[in-house]
């Protein structure tokens, strides 16, 4: 079994997560001071959190396919793996925090910080990759 195959999971769940919450969300949306109005900080973390269920899940797959393609072993893509997973399951936690108590707003730099160096130890991973091993193109 692919040892990133945890990635692929977290990444489906992720944009299932993104469609649940988007329903959740969208039952309150058509009331006017919903959260606060529509620029309220509360309402604005809500957003910020559904959107970063989509966009980490797709982050997460984007680092399961590169795997697929670029040997991947070692230290770093293990690193990398888990970093993903790590920021992709803080970014929404921490985004809900914030909304209900402004003054945690310097947890938010723990998914920042775990997807940083996932993003880094990917970039390692590939630059120090001498083949990259891309399906031939079929007739």
């Amino acid at each position: 079994m692919n040892p990133f195959h945890l990635n692929l999971v977290v990444a489906w769940l992720w944009i299932l997560l993104g469609f649940l919450s988007g329903l959740a969300l969208g039952l309150g949306f058509h009331r006017e001071n919903w959260l606060g109005g529509y620029s309220s900080f509360k309402r604005r973390l809500y957003r910020l959190g559904h959107i970063s269920l989509f966009a980490l899940g797709a982050v997460n797959l984007l680092f399961y396919i590169t795997t697929a393609h670029v040997p991947a072993s070692g230290a770093a893509w293990l690193i990398a793996s888990r970093a993903f997973i790590a920021g992709s399951i803080l970014m929404p936690i921490c985004c809900l925090m914030m909304a209900h108590c402004p003054k945690t707003r310097l947890i938010f730099g723990l998914p920042v910080l775990s997807l940083l160096v996932a993003a880094s130890a990917t970039l390692a991973g590939v630059l120090n990759s001498s083949l990259i091993a891309f399906p031939s193109p079929q007739p």
